[in-house]
């Protein structure tokens, strides 16, 4: 009779481990995470105390209330059908550098670079954004607080407080997952709790309370039209290119409300990036065939729900009513939810809680954003797939983190903030990047799927499995995935177009000049050679313990 005794931790590990050798690698992370924290890394990076609440007032102002009333559950479904389709495959390849992994596997080591490339741009991208937004929000907030005159319109002076910020962040990744898994943990509860704390504040004490019937209206009171005439790069100003594309100005002055909404749920999906996170951690969690799927999907799952819950209170409190929304989306009240927040209470110490209960929140996102964006550029360092590889995918012998790839990842993130001086082509730009990076492996797999051939999901390989509906499933996400990567691309956002073609040429330039002498995908090893990388990992730790 088979053993019918639950498996041990330790018993559960070593399946992992052996899980991870079929892949070819060798445990050299620490497998500390459970399943909740495995959830709670992606759930603390998309944070829906960060996205949404940052672009509120940018969603606000294209399309008015039906923007969050109807934006936010549009998106969310879609996302949620890539979500699906990526956890799929977290659990048939549970490896850190997921995307980039999958793609070698179903599609050849070609469809692997490309996908790490986007992969990593994204995850700088949404690091740099994460923590330049938390600067600008929290000297914004210090100045509420505390009657300071940070100017928040300075970028250098921004940039200066991104880089306080992302210290302890930094140092917190490198010494130890434990650590890290433990506030990723906490982030959960801060979020949830946070959403619950403001409702009941708003609900109880807030002055501004309007019908229902709000929540169904729609009005532009920003023109995109009146956005497109030109684009920053850093300093320098420049005339759009696209808008000389025939018929591009006749969309633009006739779309009226619906391209307004449309370009508004820029909102929603950047809010819904970095749930990668939770395969970018798999040789980190237990159990990683199952908990990182999961980790992938309901993190997007319980986003929607707490996400959509805060939306609604913060819309039926806007002051004003429709003709407040001018003055809510006004730079000089910027950001919306806090002028929301504060002209709701005569008690002001209410506005401070909720303010500080958001910063702490956008802190604890960067904090994990950093941890997933480290692990995805070692593991794709760890097949020699970057300049600098030898240095990146080095792992520190007592601590068991990537500290390299923590440390340059970090400076990168501030360099390329400098790029752009609009926030929201940096939101774009990652956002697209991302997605990009997601919807390679999905397209690989569906392929495999219909044409019946190579490697793909299915039961047997994939214990979280979308079964009959994976299909049909895929090509939402895919189509999805095309729709949002245009429309982030184009006014306002073209900067973010630019940039990404201006990659994609780099890109080619690179791989033909050099990388594709060089880099054949992940290498599969031994067993034997394994063992001997873990027996040499183990090794060292006595030693500098010792």
């Amino acid at each position: 009779m088979a053993d019918q005794r639950p498996k041990s931790r330790d018993e559960i590990i070593q399946q992992d481990m052996k899980d991870l050798h079929r892949l070819g690698y060798a445990q050299q992370l620490f497998r500390e995470m459970g399943g909740f924290s495995n959830f709670a890394i992606s759930f603390s990076i998309i944070s829906i105390l960060t996205g949404a609440i940052l672009l509120f007032g940018y969603g606000l102002q294209f399309a008015g209330p039906i923007m969050n009333t109807y934006g936010w559950p549009l998106v969310s479904f879609f996302v949620i059908c890539i979500a699906a389709s990526m956890a799929e495959l977290a659990s048939a390849y549970p490896t850190a550098g997921g995307l980039y992994f999958w793609a070698h596997r179903l599609g050849g080591y070609k469809w692997a670079w490309v996908t790490a490339w986007f992969n990593m741009l994204g995850q700088i991208m949404i690091t740099a954004g994460i923590n330049f937004a938390a600067a600008i929000y929290i000297a914004g907030a210090i100045n509420r607080l505390f009657g300071t005159a940070i100017d928040t319109t300075n970028t250098w002076a921004m940039v200066i407080t991104m880089i306080v910020i992302m210290i302890p962040q930094m140092l917190i990744n490198i010494f130890g997952i434990k650590l890290t898994a433990r506030l990723s943990d906490f982030s959960v509860y801060w979020h949830i709790g946070g959403v619950l704390v403001m409702a009941l504040l708003l609900g109880i004490f807030g002055k501004h309370a309007q019908p229902l019937s709000f929540l169904f209206q729609g009005v532009t009171t920003v023109n995109p039209a009146d956005l497109t005439g030109s684009f920053f790069a850093g300093p320098f100003e420049f005339q759009s290119i696209m808008m000389k594309i025939p018929g591009m100005v006749g969309l633009y002055a006739g779309g009226g409300l619906v391209l307004a909404f449309v370009l508004g749920t820029l909102q929603a999906q950047w809010t819904y990036t970095g749930y990668d996170a939770s395969a970018h951690v798999a040789e980190e969690t237990v159990m990683a065939r199952l908990n990182s799927a999961w980790g992938v999907f309901l993190s997007v799952a319980v986003s929607f729900v707490v996400g959509y819950i805060m939306l609604i209170i913060l819309t039926l409190r806007i002051p004003g009513g429709l003709d407040g929304i001018a003055a809510t989306v006004d730079a000089a009240n910027s950001p919306a939810v806090l002028y929301i927040v504060y002209s709701n209470f005569d008690n002001i110490w209410f506005g401070h809680i909720i303010a500080i209960i958001i910063g702490v929140a956008m802190w604890l996102c960067g904090l994990s954003s950093i941890t997933s964006m480290s692990r995805m550029w070692f593991a794709f360092a760890r097949d020699d797939g970057m300049p600098g590889s030898s240095l990146i995918k080095q792992i520190h012998p007592t601590l068991r983190t990537p500290v390299w790839s923590i440390i340059i990842t970090c400076i990168l993130a501030v360099l390329l903030t400098v790029w752009s001086a609009l926030y929201t082509v940096v939101v774009a730009v990652s956002t697209t990047a991302l997605y990009l990076a997601y919807g390679i492996p999905i397209y690989l797999n569906v392929r495999n799927k219909l044409r019946n051939q190579g490697e793909h999901t299915e039961s047997q390989n994939a214990p979280w499995s979308l079964k009959g509906l994976g299909v049909p499933v895929n090509i939402i996400a895919i189509a999805w995935i095309v729709f949002i990567t245009i429309l982030f691309s184009i006014p306002p956002n073209e900067l973010a177009g630019w940039s990404i073609i201006i990659v994609g040429v780099f890109m080619l330039l690179y791989w033909q000049l050099d990388a594709k002498r060089r880099f054949k995908g992940p290498k599969a090893s031994a067993e034997e050679d394994l063992r001997r990388i873990e027996a040499q990992m183990a090794a060292a730790a006595k030693g500098a313990q010792d």
